[in-house]
């Protein structure tokens, strides 16, 4: 006790002292601070000073570290690892630019690499440049009719679609620098160097980074600026030089200030660009000279190919509102009770090939406009089974092959709004189908010739299997299902029979707004309803229905679906926090249409659009749509679940009659079913069929739970490197 009372004693008598000194302390530790703060503040000021461009130490230190402007191997920090330039050339001046631009690399000892586009695949290629530090050059030439050259077509034809494609995040080449040179002829007006213009606007677009601006070389000797293009290449591979030393040195920016076409416009600094033309020349004839073989995007901004920028962007928005307008005219066009605004009068609906679609088809270059309603485009699955890169899950569920299948529309227009709208709603919507009319053997025809016209441009590109291409090009399925309502099309069946007589099977899919359409339908391969939501509220948020009457014509659409006997698919696409929590309702839907199968898909997200308020925070993870599946199971005692893809994010319940010994068969026997559709057509009518006449075994690595996940085991799965950039499936 005497012990702890002396501790006590002792403690008490030093925190007293403390206390009585307490002004002491805190004056020691203020000036500890004080004096933290000034060694920090002077420590930065002089580091400035030191590493300022104007500095002759700085400089000097600089000379030491590098030789001829490029870091040397035993640098730290690498910012050049080399140049790649690629070239697409029909009569060889690209070819040989490129060479000698290699030769000038070289000489500043750094790596470079030549390639042919018609030898690089850009899709696995492009990804990898954004992490390489390289950079990247493309040297390519306008060839007829604005066309690229041979060798490019496919590269351009990735870039352009990856580009446009929602699918592909808007950063994927986010990282990846580089410049573009464009050859082509100022004789042709109407199409000079536009395959230049255009590439460097799709990479800008992917979020890659100019180095310099695009530069343009012209064979029209009477315009050239420099009195012949390969003058005009000299003067741009000079830039080009002296910008990629500056980039060797680590300099990310020609200049600090705000420049634009070459002139610097901040005070008291010039651009290298500019400073080149100092010797001899005023500062306007310095503007001038840079106008001769640069583009700007200012002067771009005139045209639908142009790529802008930020200081231009004020101008684009007020023609972006104009369009905007223009589109939602168009739009009520296509409605069912259009009033001319000044006579107060109904109005004749104008017919889709008006100038406003094709506006559209310009938004969307992947689509071919057929006549004046229909529209066929080539799938991203049928490109990627073209490569043994794996199928859809049709494929995977239903045993289709995809680099046979034909993805077209008859009917553009579409009854719904759907916030999950791949192209926006940018398509025309009515209730009625009040348009010219085209014939389906016309739609037929032109479909086809579209399809295998775009399959023809995978001749000689890389990975391409030599035997699916030519597979490809005869057309074995039809998914109806691109964009708008196919069952709105008058002549549907007659559609639908020609494509039967051409050995086609058809998958036709409908947004369940048109009953009578569906009674009236003829035996299909597939019919599809899509089931976005469960109750009334949901589907009017989701779908967005023009029908005052949607929610009957919605049921009435599950009904006629009951009595069809060929196979019937349920459609349900999930949407995280708008339509994943009505499982009961969405069971008593399913009683009411008994669909063969039940196909439940994750949302793919579109993009941003004012169009709809989704974000990736709305798209579920597979895992999710797996559970969902499970608890949706347990509430259907004569379904099962059958099969899953995982990267399509998509699973399958089958209906139990469609696990025959304990093998499920959800896959088709499409040569069965053409005979059963030639026994009904040639009986009248008379000779009905049902989807159990048609079945075939589904493959082990097809069913949920298999350690495939839906992926084919014959093709081989291409894994992204950068996986933070991977598409998303659909």
């Amino acid at each position: 006790l005497d012990v702890s009372m002396d501790t006590w004693s002792y403690f008490h008598t030093c925190l007293v002292s403390i206390w009585l000194h307490r002004f002491y302390i805190y004056s020691a530790v203020a000036f500890g601070i004080s004096l933290w703060i000034v060694i920090q503040f002077t420590t930065t000021r002089t580091k400035r000073k030191v590493t300022e461009p104007g500095n002759p130490a700085s400089s000097e230190g600089t000379e030491d570290k590098l030789g001829n402007g490029c870091a040397p191997p035993q640098a730290q920090e690498v910012h050049v690892a080399g140049v790649k330039i690629f070239y697409g050339s029909q009569t060889g001046t690209a070819k040989r630019f490129a060479k000698a631009l290699a030769e000038a690399v070289t000489s500043l000892n750094l790596p470079v690499e030549v390639i042919n586009m018609g030898d690089y695949d850009p899709e696995d290629g492009l990804s990898e440049e954004t992490s390489s530090r390289n950079i990247c050059v493309f040297l390519v030439a306008t060839y007829t009719e604005g066309q690229p050259p041979e060798s490019a077509a496919w590269f351009c034809k990735w870039l352009e679609e990856a580009a446009n494609d929602f699918r592909v995040g808007k950063s994927f080449l986010q990282g990846l620098r580089y410049a573009v040179f464009g050859l082509g002829n100022s004789a042709y007006v109407d199409h000079y160097n536009t395959v230049g213009r255009r590439m460097d606007r799709w990479l800008w677009m992917l979020s890659a980074s100019r180095i310099m601006t695009r530069a343009e070389g012209d064979c029209n000797v009477a315009q050239s600026k420099h009195g012949s293009i390969e003058a005009d290449f000299e003067a741009w591979k000079a830039k080009f030089l002296t910008r990629l030393q500056a980039l060797c040195k680590g300099e990310k920016k020609p200049c600090s200030g705000k420049c634009k076409k070459g002139k610097c416009k901040s005070s008291g600094k010039q651009s290298k660009e500019s400073s080149d033309h100092e010797h001899g020349t005023s500062e306007h004839e310095n503007s001038e000279a840079e106008e001769l073989f640069e583009t700007s995007s200012e002067e771009e901004a005139g045209g639908t190919d142009s790529v802008i920028d930020v200081e231009d962007l004020g101008n684009i928005m007020g023609h972006m509102k104009q369009a905007k307008v223009l589109l939602g005219q168009t739009s009520h066009a296509f409605g069912r009770d259009r009033v001319c605004a000044d006579k107060g009068q109904s109005a004749t609906p104008a017919p889709v090939s008006t100038p406003a679609l094709g506006s559209w088809e310009k938004s969307f270059p992947s689509y071919k406009l057929i006549g004046s309603h229909s529209g066929v485009k080539l799938c991203r699955w049928t490109k990627s089974m073209l490569r043994g890169r794996g199928g859809c899950y049709k494929h995977t569920f239903y045993g289709i092959e995809s680099h046979r299948c034909m993805e077209a529309t008859p009917s553009l227009a579409c009854a719904n709004k759907c916030v999950f709208c791949w192209r926006h709603h940018t398509n025309p919507v009515g209730t009625e189908w009040r348009w010219k009319m085209d014939q389906p053997e016309v739609i037929l025809q032109e479909a086809i010739e579209h399809h295998q016209n775009m399959i023809k441009q995978f001749k000689g590109v890389s990975g391409v299997k030599a035997a699916r291409l030519e597979e490809a090009l005869r057309v074995k399925h039809c998914a109806l299902s691109l964009v708008g309502e196919p069952i709105m099309y008058p002549q549907i069946n007659r559609f639908v029979r020609l494509l039967h007589q051409h050995g086609i099977s058809t998958f036709l899919v409908t947004n369940a707004q048109f009953p009578e359409e569906i009674r009236r339908l003829e035996p299909v391969t597939q019919l599809y309803v899509s089931v976005d939501a469960s109750t009334k509220e949901s589907l009017r948020r989701i779908d967005r229905p023009l029908f005052k009457d949607f929610w009957q014509r919605f049921l009435d659409s599950l009904k006629a679906l009951a009595e069809k006997q060929q196979r019937t698919v349920y459609r349900l696409t999930l949407v995280k926090a708008w339509n994943v929590d009505e499982l009961k309702a969405y069971a008593d839907l399913i009683s009411l249409g008994k669909p063969d199968f039940i196909e439940v898909k994750g949302v793919t997200y579109c993009g941003e659009s004012s169009a709809s308020s989704l974000t990736m925070a709305n798209v579920p993870w597979h895992g999710e749509v797996v559970s969902f599946v499970q608890e949706l199971a347990r509430l259907l005692p004569d379904y099962g679940i059958a099969c899953e893809h995982e990267h399509s994010n998509c699973v399958l319940l089958a209906h139990s009659k469609f696990q025959v010994d304990g093998e499920w068969r959800t896959w088709i026997d499409y040569g069965r079913f053409q005979e059963l559709v030639r026994e009904h057509e040639r009986s009248g009518g008379s000779r009905t069929f049902t989807a159990a006449e048609y079945t075939a075994r589904t493959p082990p690595w097809a069913l949920f739970g298999a350690r495939e996940r839906g992926f084919d085991p014959l093709d081989v799965r291409f894994q992204r490197k950068n996986k933070a950039r991977d598409i998303s499936g659909c």
